[in-house]
């Protein structure tokens, strides 16, 4: 390696200093922009070790810069991720956290009001979806399509601080239902045989397709990044702006996003500061191997500024005037729902280490988010495993019931195909990831285990605080819900008896896991009493429980016809959760008529139709083919879709 000789040493450092000193002197402010883009993890930049892809303008300003290789999205998919970069705290702290619904929350928690308010000019373009009713444009001063830092409304020598989202690497791009008509991608450089894939999905045609497309939207993310590069440069901007560039959650890949795994939270992220602000990163540069979230973001970007972060933000202002100096020691993630399924999921890890916690075990990880299942490479993965022609349990242990906790050794384990949490050698660094686990869900008053109907009507934050609701008796019910085991069932024969639906909701859990292990086989009254709750939550979540005990006709009867039409699809979740159980499909095909009229005539392709969860069952008991599960109209749409292109928008304006 070359060094400087020593004038020229003196000579930079002076006027790195001088810069400083001046920037000080007048002081000025750094410009912040965020360059966010979507669906895509770490994995799949060239910096990050990837060498079927080729990201110059990424490569670059990682080693010009701070390349972060832990950082994490606090949620595997967008609106729960965002409303947590949006607040600087956990999603499910404020009922933000089920995708992709908005709830209404306490005023005043957007930070980009307090950089505002401290005179910078914040806009965004465009991408909000924060989970929230309040208005989501409503702390930025411009916020469209053709929001820009360059705007005239920005004074002059206004510092700005601008978020810029480009959805060409979203799923979208290769959510075509087939391959047919597909581009020739080698023409880009990315050669679909020559792929190296991940080795918890199966080497089939359709998923080198899907990841050598998802690897050209990388490329073309790649390339936007480079327009605001240049763009930066031309307006003279580039001395004076610090620019972070990341994903907002994990990739396109089955088993990417919507997964607690690292596949769906490790995310690409690359901080660079130009040598007059470098002095506010504490001059780190290259690779950073420290525990980060997107809880820290929005706390970072207010001490850049200057700003004093809230009190409430639960993240670390990574750099700036108000840094923290401590060292995170573990990081936490959550999940709520495949979209219609609710099933609370959590995660923790301390680097080496990565606990995933889940508190309805018996529902199957791959329960169909059917926007997902839209892709070519989901639904060959699904026929492979449910047809029977699967030969390794790699690939399908997302569609099989789990254990309640998981332990995975990142280090020799990347993948987190090995469970080490049954293993005596691991019960002690079990034991710490629990109570790392069971405390920051009581310390950040996590709000994700209130049924997702609970929600509505009042801001759950404060309806909590004001009622003195029992979280510590809720969250202790949730933790022994799928762990349950005789010994419980006095704590769940008085939850379920209770008038508050969340204590009766996992009450019904705990007796579901405990008849789904077979630790049960007698139906008590109480439960049975449940499956005319009023809630429907709890009466289809008793309804698969009875399943088991001896009540299929009844319980299913229930999950087939729900007491509302609007319900149907919470029914049908625990059907299809149900319907991936071999020994229960002979009890689901009495009511094949129902199911078959279900999926003819309700709507099929919106993905959160109720037509499509009934054809997904359909598929599961057999008697439909997976290729045909978006019904003959989504092969126009996939045809479309395959001859064009997502354009690299937005751009600088």
């Amino acid at each position: 390696m070359r060094h400087l000789p020593l004038f020229m040493c003196t000579a930079f450092c002076g006027l790195y200093s001088l810069q400083t000193e001046a920037a000080d002197k007048k002081n000025e402010r750094p410009n912040i922009l965020w360059l966010t883009f979507e669906d895509t993890s770490a994995y799949e930049f060239g910096c990050y070790g990837n060498g079927d892809v080729h990201t110059p303008n990424a490569d670059s300003l990682a080693a010009r810069g701070i390349q972060f290789m832990n950082a994490w999205s606090v949620a595997p998919q967008s609106s729960a991720a965002r409303s947590s970069l949006i607040t600087g705290c956990y999603s499910s702290t404020y009922g933000m956290d089920i995708h992709p619904v908005p709830y209404d929350t306490p005023a005043d928690i957007f930070f980009p009001q307090r950089l505002r308010e401290a005179g910078y000019y914040c806009t965004n373009n465009s991408k909000t979806h924060y989970n929230s009713t309040t208005d989501n444009k409503s702390c930025w001063d411009e916020c469209n399509n053709k929001a820009s830092y360059n705007s005239t409304k920005r004074g002059k020598d206004q510092p700005f601080f601008a978020v810029y989202n480009t959805v060409t690497s979203h799923m979208g791009r290769i959510r075509t239902f087939h391959t047919d008509g597909r581009r020739d991608y080698t023409q880009e450089g990315i050669f679909p045989q020559q792929l190296t894939l991940p080795s918890y999905v199966p080497d089939l045609p359709e998923v080198r397709s899907d990841y050598a497309g998802h690897l050209e939207a990388v490329q073309d993310v790649d390339t936007w990044l480079g327009i605001f590069l240049k763009d930066l440069e031309t307006r003279g901007l580039e001395d004076n702006t610090i620019i972070f560039f990341f994903s907002d959650h994990g990739g396109c890949v089955a088993r990417g996003k919507g997964y607690l795994y690292e596949s769906g939270l490790k995310v690409p992220m690359i901080a660079y500061f130009p040598p007059k602000w470098r002095h506010l990163a504490n001059g780190a540069k290259g690779k950073e191997n420290g525990l980060v979230n997107f809880t820290d973001l929005g706390p970072t970007v207010l001490s850049l500024a200057g700003v004093k972060p809230p009190k409430n933000m639960q993240g670390k202002a990574l750099y700036g005037k108000f840094a923290s100096k401590e060292k995170r020691e573990v990081q936490f993630a959550l999940a709520a729902n495949q979209l219609h399924h609710f099933m609370p999921v959590r995660a923790v890890t301390d680097g080496r280490f990565k606990y995933i916690r889940s508190y309805i075990p018996y529902r199957q990880f791959a329960l169909r988010n059917y926007y997902q299942w839209g892709m070519p490479s989901n639904k060959a993965w699904d026929k492979l495993v449910l047809g029977g022609h699967n030969t390794n349990p790699d690939w399908k242990q997302t569609f099989e019931p789990h254990p309640a906790e998981m332990l995975f050794d990142l280090e020799k384990d990347p993948d987190e195909l090995h469970d080490l949490s049954a293993i005596p050698e691991y019960a002690e660094t079990l034991y710490k990831m629990r109570q790392a686990l069971s405390d920051h869900i009581r310390t950040t008053h996590d709000l994700g285990f209130f049924l997702p109907n609970s929600r509505t009507g009042h801001i759950l934050y404060e309806k909590v605080r004001k009622e003195k609701y029992p979280l510590d008796e809720l969250y202790g019910l949730v933790e022994i819900a799928g762990t349950a085991t005789v010994a419980s069932l006095p704590m769940l024969e008085k939850a379920i008896a209770s008038p508050l639906p969340e204590m009766r909701f996992w009450g019904v859990v705990g007796y579901a896991n405990l008849a789904r292990e077979k630790q049960i086989n007698t139906c008590p009254q109480a439960l049975l009493a449940l499956l005319q709750d009023e809630n429907p939550y709890i009466a289809s979540e008793a309804a698969y429980a009875v399943v088991y005990l001896g009540k299929a006709q009844e319980g299913i009867a229930r999950l087939i016809t729900p007491a509302q039409e609007k319900d149907r699809k919470i029914g049908y979740s625990s059907l299809e959760c149900l319907s991936l159980d071999p020994e229960m499909r002979d009890y689901i095909r009495p009511f094949l008529s129902e199911l078959k009229e279900a999926a003819e005539n309700l709507p099929r392709l919106a993905n959160e139709d109720a037509g499509l969860m009934a054809r997904g069952i359909l598929v599961n008991l057999g008697e439909m083919d997976i290729k045909d599960l978006h019904g003959p109209e989504a092969y126009n749409k996939g045809l479309k879709l395959n001859y064009g292109r997502r354009a690299m928008v937005p751009l600088p304006n």
